[in-house]
C-alpha cells in the first residue's frame, strides 16, 4: 500500500541552512496532468541557495515574508509511481530525471509531483545520483553556448566559474566542438578542470582574465562577479558574452549597457534566461549514453543531511555537483 506520509527537508522562513529541518508531511497527490515521482536523488543548484536565503530579494516573488515553496530541490531522478489521466509520455515504473524549477520544486523529499514536460527518461547506464546531477546545470550550459553563444568549431572560449555544475558541463560541450577552452576558478579545482579537457586554467585569485592580454570569441560567465565594462575588454570584436548567473546589479548593468556595446564596439553582451525543457535534457541524455559527457559529483549526502549539503554549496569549494540521495 502507498504510504500517506513522507520525509521531506522543509523550511518555513528564509535564512541559513540551519532553518532547514526534516519533517513528516503528506505525500502529494498528482493532478490530471502530473505524475507522482518516488525521488531517489536530487542535486543542489544555486537557485536552491538563493531561495533558502531569500536573496536577492527578487527570489521572494510570491513569498515575500515566508517561502512560496517550503521544499527546495529542482533537479531530481527517480521512478514514476502514478500518472494523471492526461499524461501520455510515461507510465508507472518508468525511471526519469528532470528539472522541476518550472513546476513547484519539492525535490528534497521522498516523493514529488511534476508535469511530464519537466521530465525525461533516465540515461541508460547511469545511477539515479548521476542522473540527478544533470538537468539544470547541463541545460544551462547547452543554452548558454549553443543558443546564446552560437558556439563554433575552433573558437577561443572562456568559462568564468568553470568548476561548478554549469561550468563542468560547458567545458565538455565546448570540447566536443573542438573549441579551445580557458577555465577560470579556484586553484584547488585545477586538476579536475584539466581532466575535463580545459586547455588552460586560470586561478582567479592570481590572474585577471579581463586584463585583455587574451581575447575570446565566447565568454560564458557563471558567476557574474565582474563589471560588463571589464569583461568586454577580453572579448573579440564580433564575440559574445553570455551571463548565466551573478549579482543583480551586474545583471542590470549588462542589460542596460548591452545595446551601446553592441552598436559601438560590435560585441554581444547577453543574459541567459533559463528555459527548462525535456528536449534539451534529451541532448544530454544522448551525450552521456554515448560516453561523450559525464556529470561530475563532488559529494553525496543523505536526506537527513540536506542542510549540510546546502552549507557546503554556500562555501563555494565544491567541484561539479552536490547530490542528496533519499535512499541509502
Amino acid at each position: 500500500m502507498m504510504a500517506r506520509t513522507m520525509k521531506a527537508m522543509v523550511y518555513e522562513s528564509y535564512g541559513s541552512p540551519e532553518v532547514l529541518h526534516l519533517k513528516e508531511v503528506d505525500v502529494p497527490v498528482p493532478k490530471e496532468n502530473e505524475m507522482l515521482i518516488e525521488v531517489h536523488a536530487a542535486s543542489v543548484n544555486s537557485w536552491d541557495w538563493d531561495l533558502l536565503r531569500g536573496k536577492p530579494y527578487i527570489t521572494r516573488l510570491g513569498g515575500l515574508r515566508k517561502p512560496r515553496y517550503p521544499i527546495l530541490g529542482a533537479d531530481i531522478a527517480g521512478k514514476v509511481i502514478a500518472v494523471g489521466a492526461s499524461v501520455k509520455r510515461f507510465r508507472p515504473g518508468d525511471e526519469v530525471f528532470g528539472d522541476l524549477s518550472g513546476c513547484s520544486w519539492g525535490g528534497f523529499a521522498e516523493y514529488v509531483c511534476a508535469g511530464e514536460h519537466a521530465l525525461t527518461p533516465m540515461p541508460a547506464g547511469l545511477s539515479f545520483e548521476q542522473a540527478a546531477a544533470i538537468p539544470q546545470a547541463a541545460v544551462l550550459a547547452l543554452q548558454g553556448m549553443r543558443d546564446k553563444g552560437n558556439l563554433q568549431a575552433g573558437q577561443q572560449v572562456l568559462i568564468n566559474g568553470a568548476g561548478g555544475g554549469v561550468g563542468t558541463f560547458a567545458i565538455q560541450y565546448a570540447k566536443l566542438f573542438g573549441a579551445k577552452v580557458t577555465a577560470v576558478d579556484r586553484a584547488g579545482k585545477r586538476e579536475m578542470l584539466l581532466t575535463l579537457g580545459a586547455d588552460q586554467v586560470l586561478d582567479y585569485a592570481k590572474e585577471d582574465f579581463t586584463a585583455a592580454r587574451r581575447h575570446y570569441d565566447l565568454i560564458l560567465d557563471v558567476v557574474g562577479n565582474r563589471s560588463v565594462f571589464e569583461v568586454k575588454r577580453a572579448l573579440k570584436k564580433g564575440g559574445t558574452y553570455v551571463m548565466v548567473g551573478g549579482l543583480m546589479p551586474r545583471l542590470l548593468q549588462t542589460l542596460l549597457a548591452a545595446p551601446l556595446i553592441r552598436r559601438f564596439e560590435n560585441k554581444n553582451m547577453t543574459i541567459l534566461v533559463h528555459k527548462p525543457n525535456h528536449e534539451d535534457q534529451k541532448v544530454w541524455k544522448s551525450l552521456v549514453e554515448a560516453g561523450q559527457a559525464a556529470p561530475v559529483i563532488d559529494r553525496l549526502y543523505g536526506l537527513n543531511d540536506a542542510a549540510e549539503a546546502l552549507r557546503y554549496f554556500g562555501e563555494g569549494e565544491f567541484k561539479g555537483k552536490i547530490v542528496v540521495r533519499m535512499k541509502s
